[in-house]
């Protein structure tokens, strides 16, 4: 049973950094990503950043390219999501999500239960 759980977030000013943290258990062998998303009020969740689990390769939203970076540790199974530079529409409940494949090749999603980030103006 795959488990995401996610923390670190809070309420800070425009400028302000954070350091989300999301601890996953019972990865399986076949994990292949690792991502954060977020969902603002009102609106959908959107992708803001991945990590292939084996291979580390990193890809970001356009709006939090040169402010967030994404990083991993494989040997606690935990993803961070460093955010600097924050601004009041960054905020939103923050997701982590992981990919694991099948051996059909689809992918399985699982996800955590969010922590919420306030950036006050």
């Amino acid at each position: 049973q795959v488990q995401l759980v996610e923390s670190g977030g809070g309420l800070v000013q425009a400028g302000a950094s954070l350091r989300l943290s999301c601890v996953a258990s019972g990865l399986p062998s076949s994990t292949y990503a690792m991502a954060w998303f977020r969902q603002a009020p009102g609106k959908e969740r959107d992708f803001v950043a991945g990590v292939t689990w084996s291979g580390g390769h990193k890809n970001y939203a356009d709006s939090v390219k040169g402010r967030f970076t994404i990083s991993k540790d494989n040997a606690k199974n935990t993803v961070y999501l460093q955010m600097n530079s924050l601004k009041p529409e960054d905020t939103a409940v923050y997701y982590c999500r992981t990919s694991t494949t099948t051996p059909d090749s689809s992918l399985n999603y699982y996800w955590g239960q969010g922590t919420l980030v306030t950036v006050s103006s």
